[in-house]
């Protein structure tokens, strides 16, 4: 895989959890958040700095399929958690990571080391100083070994 595939990938990773989040923080549905990625952000230019162009093939099947198996996915992700802190209560930003991630994990087949990796690094980039991405790691590790074991 070049560079510039494995750059699209990781962009579209990143668009497909802001994505998530839009749709849940303005109550929009996938359609319209879709089309204004699709149209606004993916290489666009803000303040000078051109955005990544993403893979638009992974971005629409991750989303896709977030919503479609949401129920599903929060269910693998709530079992992860520390039952104090269910997935209702955590940041919306890892919720949409957990979603994202979730739906690549059951349903691709890309390793999950290498999706779990760039979600790590797609929540270092929201949380440059936290302990979010070794919670994210722990977390979609644990998903991860459920999402292989069965089906949707």
């Amino acid at each position: 895989m070049s560079q510039t595939t494995r750059q699209m990938k990781s962009a579209a990773r990143l668009y497909a959890v802001q994505a998530l989040f839009q749709m849940e923080a303005a109550d929009q549905g996938v359609d319209a958040v879709r089309l204004e990625f699709e149209t606004h952000r993916f290489g666009a230019e803000i303040e000078g700095d051109e955005l990544a162009e993403g893979d638009v093939d992974l971005f629409r099947k991750l989303l896709d399929d977030a919503v479609t198996w949401q129920a599903k996915i929060d269910q693998m992700t709530d079992r992860a958690l520390d039952d104090a802190w269910p997935i209702k209560r955590i940041d919306p930003t890892l919720r949409a990571v957990f979603r994202a991630a979730g739906s690549e994990l059951v349903g691709s087949e890309t390793p999950p080391k290498v999706i779990i990796s760039e979600y790590v690094d797609v929540t270092k980039a929201f949380f440059p100083e936290g302990k979010e991405a070794k919670f994210v790691n722990g977390v979609l590790d644990t998903v991860a070994r459920e999402a292989r074991s069965e089906t949707l």
